[in-house]
């Protein structure tokens, strides 16, 4: 075998291992962002606008699946941040909430704070059961 090839393989296995074992660590300081994430949108997220408006397919939404104004409200007032689904976008923020409604249905709407006292409920969606709506 030809002497010259030895440091091209000695280089090669040598990336292959640093690319494992980058992978086996994961992100650093991937849960620090999350903790922030989760205190910055706690501290700022107001559960008591003046205002909720719901967008055309967050009504369609909520009327194939059974859910009423007041449960929305109730999820909005005391539902859990799943901060693992929050989304930054040039609109904004959404932000989804996670609890369980009045009959028993375990759901995720997601809200998007519009200013300081104005929320907008973008979807709900039922966690546990699929539904056949034509919502677009």
């Amino acid at each position: 075998m030809n002497k010259k090839i030895f440091p091209y393989l000695g280089l090669a296995l040598a990336l292959l291992l640093y690319v494992v074992v980058k992978q086996q660590q994961g992100k650093p300081g991937r849960e620090n962002i999350r903790i922030e994430t989760e205190a910055i949108v706690a501290e700022d997220f107001n559960r008591s606008p003046q205002k909720i408006t719901y967008s055309k397919h967050a009504l369609c939404r909520m009327k194939c699946r059974y859910i009423s104004d007041a449960e929305v409200r109730a999820i909005l007032a005391k539902g859990t941040i799943n901060t693992s689904k929050i989304q930054r976008s040039q609109k904004g923020i959404s932000v989804p909430l996670e609890g369980r409604t009045s009959d028993g249905q375990k759901v995720r709407i997601v809200f998007a704070p519009k200013g300081k006292e104005e929320m907008v409920v973008v979807t709900v969606i039922d966690l546990e059961k699929e539904y056949s709506c034509d919502c677009k």
